[in-house]
């Protein structure tokens, strides 16, 4: 369906040819409107401001503010804006960020013209669009096994952490003012969370995990 009044789109890259492509892209479609366009997120996050576009089209390889962090800020500020990444890269970490960030698509810059006016229609109208590229970088993120220790409470962490030390259970009781038997089930917890057999183990995983400083 074709909206009564044109989609305002802002384009927002760092590289002018990019900003120039995009912007001819926009008078092809008779319902789609170049708003502006910005060559730095902090300047995207001002220019919104001014202009309050539909959709943005956000590179997310900038110098200074990278994109998603400019996403998120004008997601905080202008919630009725709608975010689609337009990036060359898709690794797994920048999808993810993009989307935490609050973008609703994720596409790569070799998207075809239609492509991209549907992922730009579907954004207006709060649908999300990404590449498939994207949603298996979503998969493959989903399929990966949890970190060792995500589940530790703090305080088996604080407990994790004096074992490192070396210290036994009856100094860390004495450490934390609590009964020995206490820092038994601690231990007990704390190595049964982390699919270990010993104290050593567990001091061993924390540390090439990174689990304790």
């Amino acid at each position: 369906m074709i909206p009564s009044q044109p989609i305002r789109v802002m384009v927002v890259d760092d590289h002018t040819m990019v900003r120039r492509g995009l912007a001819t892209f926009l008078k092809v479609f008779d319902e789609l409107e170049l708003a502006g366009e910005a060559a730095s997120g902090e300047a995207a996050i001002e220019l919104c401001g001014q202009i309050m576009p539909d959709v943005i089209l956000m590179d997310l390889m900038m110098p200074d503010m990278d994109g998603a962090t400019a996403t998120r800020l004008i997601r905080q500020q202008f919630p009725g804006v709608q975010v689609i990444a337009l990036t060359s890269s898709k690794e797994q970490e920048m999808v993810q960020n993009a989307l935490q960030a609050g973008a609703i698509g994720y596409l790569l810059k070799d998207v075809s013209a239609d492509e991209l006016a549907r992922a730009i229609h579907a954004a207006h109208l709060g649908r999300a669009t990404l590449s498939p590229e994207a949603a298996q970088a979503l998969i493959n993120a989903a399929n990966q096994p949890p970190v060792p220790g995500h589940d530790l409470t703090e305080r088996e962490r604080v407990v994790l952490s004096l074992m490192v030390e070396g210290l036994n259970n009856t100094q860390i009781a004495g450490r934390l003012v609590v009964s020995p038997s206490t820092i038994k089930t601690h231990v007990s917890h704390i190595l049964s969370k982390l699919g270990v057999a010993s104290r050593s183990e567990a001091v061993a995983l924390a540390l090439r995990s990174g689990l304790v400083s």
